[in-house]
C-alpha cells in the first residue's frame, strides 16, 4: 500500500504534466553572451550542463507561478502560497546537483509538492548510470573521481554508489527472471551448471529460430541437483515457455539436468550431451601419456558427418579403453548415444559444431567473471545473484547470432520428422 507522500508525489507529477500539455506555457531563458563565453572556457559540455540547471529552475518557477500566482499579487484562484525556499537537488548525468526550490503550502496548510521537482529528482537515471558504468569495470572506489562533472555534485561517494547499484542490479535481475517467454520461438535450449564463488549457478539459454541467443533464467544452488534444476525449468514454464514443442536440449551431462528435462519435456526433448564435457570427463581418468591420443580419437569421432561412422569410432575407442583404463571406458559409455544426437538428426556440420556443446554458456560466464573482477568481498544475501544476473545481461548485449543459423530450418525439419515417426510407430504398436 502506498504511503501518503508517495500519493502526493504522483499527484504532483500528473498535475505538472497536465500543465505542460493543456496550458502549454512558454518559458524564455536569456543568457548574456558574456556569461556564455565564460562558461565556454571549460568547454561546451560545461555550458550545456549549467544552462540545463538554469532551465530546471525556470521550469520549477513556472509551475510555482501557475499554482501560487505572480509574486506580491493577489490571486483569488490560486491553489497554494509560497513558503520560502530551501536547498534541494536534481539528478543530472547520474549525479546529484544542488538546486534551490520554492516551497509551497496548499489551502489545507500541507506541503504542496512540485511535479517538475519530483521528475528532476527521480533516481532511475542515476541508478541506471551507476549500473552501466560498473558493468564496464568502474569500481565504487573510483566512481566519483571519474564521473564527477559538476563542482558541487554529490551522491557519488563509494557508499552512495553501492546503494544505487544494489537497487539497480536488483531491478535488472527481477526483470530478467520475470520477463514473459511465451513469444519466444526456440529451436534449442542450453542448460549448464558452472561453479561460482563456492556456489553452483545453473543457467538456461535459448537459441531462437532466427539464430538469436537469449538468457532465459538461472538458479543458484550448492550443487547441480534435481531440485534446483527442476525449480529453474518450472519457472520457465510459468513464464510461458512451451516444453511440448520439439526442441533440442544441450546439457553438460549431469544426471540431474537430464532427469529434470525428461520430466518436463518428455518425448519432445531431444537431448544432446555436451561433447566437450564428455571429452574432458574421459580424458581426466587417464594418465598423462595417454591423454593426447585419446583426446585426438574422440575429436576425430565427433568430427565425422555420418552417425553410424561416429558411433563405430566411439565403440572402437571404448574397447581400447577397457584394456587401458576401465573407468575411462565407463565414462565414455555413459550417455554415449546422447552425445551423437546432432549426428542422428543430421544437423549440417557448421551448425552442428554450435549445438554439440554448451560453449555458448561458458563464454557468457567468462563475461560474468570479467564483470565481477572488482568485487573483493562476497557477502550473504542476494549479492551473488545480483552480480551474476547483471553479468549475464552484459553478455546478452554482446550476443550475436549463432554460427550456422541459416541451417536452423533443417534442424526444425529433422525434429518434426522424428516426432512424426515416433507417433506413427507408437500408434502401430498400440494397434
Amino acid at each position: 500500500m502506498k504511503k501518503q507522500y508517495q500519493i502526493d508525489k504522483q499527484r504532483a507529477v500528473q498535475q505538472f504534466r497536465r500543465l505542460a500539455t493543456e496550458e502549454n506555457p512558454n518559458i524564455q531563458m536569456i543568457l548574456p553572451l558574456a556569461e556564455i563565453v565564460g562558461l565556454l572556457q571549460d568547454g561546451v559540455g560545461h555550458l550545456l550542463r549549467e544552462a540545463g540547471l538554469s532551465l530546471m529552475s525556470l521550469v520549477m518557477e513556472e509551475e510555482v507561478r501557475h499554482l501560487a500566482g505572480d509574486r506580491h499579487e493577489q490571486h483569488a484562484g490560486r491553489l497554494a502560497h509560497r513558503w520560502g525556499k530551501e536547498d534541494g537537488y536534481c539528478v543530472v548525468d547520474g549525479q546529484k546537483v544542488p538546486i534551490k526550490r520554492t516551497r509551497l503550502r496548499n489551502k489545507e496548510n500541507r506541503e504542496q509538492r512540485l511535479g517538475s521537482y519530483e521528475i528532476f529528482q527521480r533516481s532511475g537515471p542515476l541508478q541506471k548510470g551507476v549500473w552501466d558504468k560498473m558493468m564496464r569495470g568502474l569500481s565504487t572506489r573510483n566512481y566519483g573521481a571519474v564521473v564527477k562533472e559538476f563542482q558541487q555534485a554529490y551522491g557519488i561517494e563509494k557508499s552512495a554508489v553501492s546503494e544505487n547499484f544494489i537497487e539497480a542490479s536488483r531491478a535488472k535481475v527481477k526483470d530478467l527472471m520475470e520477463r514473459p517467454l511465451g513469444e519466444l520461438r526456440l529451436c534449442a535450449v542450453l542448460i549448464d551448471g558452472t561453479p561460482f564463488k563456492d556456489r553452483q549457478m545453473i543457467v538456461a539459454l535459448g537459441i531462437g529460430c532466427d539464430g538469436s541467443k537469449t538468457v532465459l533464467g538461472f538458479r543458484e544452488g550448492a550443487t547441480e541437483n534435481a531440485t534446483v534444476v527442476g525449480a529453474l525449468l518450472s519457472d520457465l514454464i510459468e513464464r510461458g515457455l512451451d516444453f511440448t514443442t520439439p526442441r533440442l536440449y544441450i546439457l553438460d551431462g549431469g544426471k540431474a539436468l537430464h532427469a529434470a528435462v525428461r520430466r518436463h519435456a518428455g518425448e519432445a526433448a531431444f537431448i544432446q550431451r555436451c561433447q566437450v564435457h564428455k571429452k574432458r570427463n574421459v580424458v581426466d581418468h587417464l594418465p598423462d601419456e595417454y591423454k593426447a591420443d585419446v583426446r585426438r580419437k574422440l575429436q576425430n569421432a565427433y568430427a565425422m558427418v555420418d552417425y553410424g561412422d561416429a558411433k563405430r569410432a566411439l565403440e572402437r575407442l571404448h574397447r581400447e579403453l577397457m584394456d587401458m583404463n576401465p573407468s575411462a571406458a565407463r565414462s565414455l559409455e555413459e550417455g554415449m548415444e546422447e552425445t551423437l544426437t546432432v549426428h542422428k538428426l543430421r544437423v549440417p556440420e557448421q551448425f552442428r559444431r554450435t549445438l554439440s556443446s554448451t560453449n555458448v554458456i561458458e563464454s557468457a560466464f567468462s563475461i560474468v567473471e570479467t564483470v565481477c573482477r572488482n568485487v573483493k568481498r562476497w557477502r550473504a544475501g542476494d549479492q551473488i545473484e545480483r552480480w551474476v544476473g547483471s553479468g549475464l545481461l552484459v553478455a546478452q548485449r554482446q550476443f550475436r547470432k549463432v554460427i550456422g543459423f541459416r541451417q536452423i530450418p533443417q534442424l526444425l525439419s529433422s525434429l518434426n520428422n522424428t516426432v512424426a515417426k515416433k507417433s506413427v510407430a507408437k500408434g502401430a504398436a498400440v494397434a
